[in-house]
């Protein structure tokens, strides 16, 4: 396990942390909605883009500058901030104060708009931004410039890998406690149907039976043509028969440690990266048959009555934030036939 220590005076700024992936939903919460945190207790991730300020006009950036950001296709601002920027929960922070001056939100928290706002208590240096506003997954943002990653003398638990998908409690179910549609997979198929778009050249695609068509199918619909010769989609990763024939493009989890796409061996077909914890619950969504009754009925005679999964009363929508922030990402999207898709739905 790391601790991260402040550059200056190496004053520990967090508890000791597990690297793991960076969570597909990071930047994309839902509006006017307080949040809890983005990250689990005792883990840390990085994000390799450029976030927060400062922020550019598109128009006054151009299509070169905003390329070496990573951004493809014309948007309204582009980050300049730093890359490598490493996330953690707030109750895993230590030794900062906030810097009052720059405490601005939107209406109930903190959105770091204003750059780091977090001080370290041992000699006063700008350290990390707290962000906990209405629409934000509550976070620490250490600035890779300003903190050291140092072992933290304790063994590290265990790794997160594949065998975690097949575990019940590393499945995201599609509905809150509330009965809405669960904001993590609202980004999440967001963030994936932007590689659909852009593994099928924008053209039409055919999902599976069952949960996959389901839950996706909806959004599919809005956000992908329809008409003649579809490109296939199937499921595939660990433990899961691979389908035959071979789809067009394979829905494969992301590793929930290092948040690589899984591959299938030996095959270059085009994979759609899916955040682990939906794909899990769509590969392995528990029982889904009648169940066994018991005190009434003999033993292993199934009721046909079994309750059907509760549904919000309207279909999963794609957060359409995450959709288009990855779209632009891709660099496949300079392609024309993907570029007058962008073009014909979006304007800067």
């Amino acid at each position: 396990m790391d601790v991260f220590a402040c550059a200056g005076c190496r004053a520990e700024l967090t508890a000791p942390v597990s690297r793991v992936a960076l969570p597909a939903h990071t930047h994309h919460g839902a509006w006017e909605e307080l949040h809890p945190p983005l990250m689990q207790p005792g883990t840390y991730a990085v994000d390799p883009r450029p976030t927060g300020p400062p922020w550019r006009l598109w128009q006054d950036v151009g299509a070169e500058a905003a390329a070496r950001q990573g951004v493809y296709a014309p948007v309204y601002s582009v980050s300049f901030g730093a890359r490598n920027r490493i996330v953690v929960a707030p109750g895993d922070s230590r030794s900062t104060a906030l810097v009052p001056e720059k405490c601005e939100g939107y209406c109930r928290g903190i959105d770091g708009r204003a750059g780091p706002n977090l001080a370290c208590t041992g000699c006063g240096r700008a350290v990390a931004t707290r962000i906990d506003d209405c629409g934000s997954w509550q976070t620490v943002w250490l600035e890779p410039d300003a903190v050291l990653r140092l072992p933290s003398g304790l063994p590290d638990g265990p790794r997160p890998g594949w065998a975690d998908l097949e575990r019940a409690e590393h499945r995201v179910p599609p509905v809150e406690l509330d009965g809405s549609w669960s904001r993590r997979w609202e980004a999440a198929v967001g963030v994936a149907l932007a590689h659909l778009v852009a593994a099928t050249d924008d053209h039409p695609v055919a999902l599976p039976a069952g949960p996959v068509a389901e839950l996706l199918g909806h959004a599919v619909a809005r956000l992908l043509p329809s008409g003649p010769d579809p490109r296939s989609v199937g499921l595939a990763g660990p433990g899961v028969p691979e389908p035959r024939p071979r789809p067009d493009v394979l829905l494969v989890p992301r590793h929930p440690g290092t948040g690589e796409p899984w591959r299938p061996p030996g095959s270059g077909a085009a994979v759609v990266p899916l955040d682990s914890g939906v794909w899990a619950y769509l590969a392995h969504p528990g029982e889904t048959s009648p169940l066994p009754a018991t005190g009434v009925l003999p033993e292993g005679v199934l009721r046909d009555d079994y309750p059907l999964p509760s549904r919000p009363w309207h279909l999963l929508e794609p957060h359409h934030g995450a959709f288009r922030d990855t779209l632009v990402g891709l660099p496949a999207i300079r392609g024309p036939r993907l570029r007058r898709y962008h073009d014909g739905a979006y304007r800067p």
